[in-house]
C-alpha cells in the first residue's frame, strides 16, 4: 500500500523529533530538526521552488519542472540518515528535503494541496502510484 506523508505526515516517519518527547513511527532513520532562528525566519511559509536531484526515477514528480514553485509552512525538516532517499531538496538558508521516496513510502515538506497545478501534478501521481499497485 503507497503511503503519502504531508509536512508533519512525513516528519513522522522518522525516528524522533525535536518537537517533542514521544518517539517517530521509526519507519526511516532519521529525525526531525527546527529551522535555525537565527538564520532563516521561522516559520518557514510562502512559496520556495524544488531542486529535483532524481528526477527520472521518482515516480511521485513526473511531469514536474525542475525549480516548480511549491507552497510551505513548517517550523521543522527532517535529516535522513539515508540521503538516497531524497529526490528534491528546497533552499531555506540550508537544503530542506522537500521530496523522499523509498518504495511504497512518499513525503513531501510542502503543501501539494495548496501548491496550485504542480501540487495537482504530484497528488494525481500519488492516484497513479496508488492505482498500479492493486
Amino acid at each position: 500500500m503507497p503511503i503519502l506523508g504531508i509536512c508533519l505526515g512525513m516528519e513522522m516517519l522518522f525516528d524522533k523529533s525535536e518537537e517533542g518527547r514521544l518517539e517517530g513511527l521509526k519507519i526511516l532513520e532519521g529525525k526531525v530538526v527546527m529551522l535555525s532562528r537565527r538564520t532563516v525566519k521561522i516559520p518557514h511559509m510562502g512559496w520556495n521552488n524544488l531542486d529535483i536531484i532524481e528526477k527520472n526515477d521518482c515516480e511521485l514528480l513526473r511531469g514536474v519542472e525542475d525549480h516548480s514553485w511549491v507552497y510551505y509552512v513548517h517550523s521543522y525538516h527532517t535529516v535522513p540518515s539515508d540521503k538516497n532517499i531524497v529526490v528534491a531538496s528546497s533552499d531555506y538558508g540550508i537544503k530542506i528535503p522537500a521530496v523522499i521516496e523509498k518504495d511504497n513510502l512518499f513525503g513531501t515538506q510542502f503543501h501539494p494541496e495548496k501548491s496550485s497545478e504542480i501540487g495537482g501534478i504530484i497528488i494525481k501521481n500519488f492516484i497513479k502510484v496508488c492505482s498500479s499497485k492493486k
